[in-house]
């Protein structure tokens, strides 16, 4: 069984920074992509930030410059510095990973966590 926990997420004001942090647990062979998505009220989830197993990133236009996401394979771990935060940042943030499970050694399925709510207001 694979899990994905999310934590970090709070209240901050405009112009403020978290770092978010997503920990893959369980039965794990192999990770490759790991993504951050988030989802405001009222709004479709979007994509965030992605990173691959060899570190190559990607950023969606309106974080780019502010955010960061970074990884450690070997602790199964993805994080999202978030800085400059604005108030449309507001929403809850998930991890998403493209995981082999240790069963099949095969890539098959996109695990989600929970989610952690991040909130900008002063």
């Amino acid at each position: 069984q694979v899990r994905l926990v999310e934590s970090g997420g709070g209240l901050v004001q405009p112009g403020g920074s978290l770092r978010l942090s997503c920990v893959a647990s369980g039965n794990i062979f192999s990770i490759d992509d790991m993504n951050w998505y988030r989802q405001a009220p009222g709004k479709e989830r979007e994509l965030v930030a992605t990173i691959t197993s060899g570190g190559s990133t990607n950023y969606s236009d309106s974080v780019k410059g502010r955010f960061t996401i970074s990884r450690e394979n070997a602790k199964n771990t993805v994080w999202l510095q978030l800085n400059s935060l604005k108030p449309e940042d507001t929403a809850v943030y998930y991890c998403n990973a493209f995981i082999a499970a240790a069963q099949t050694r095969i890539f098959t399925t996109h695990y989600w966590g929970q989610g952690t709510q991040v909130t900008v207001s002063s």
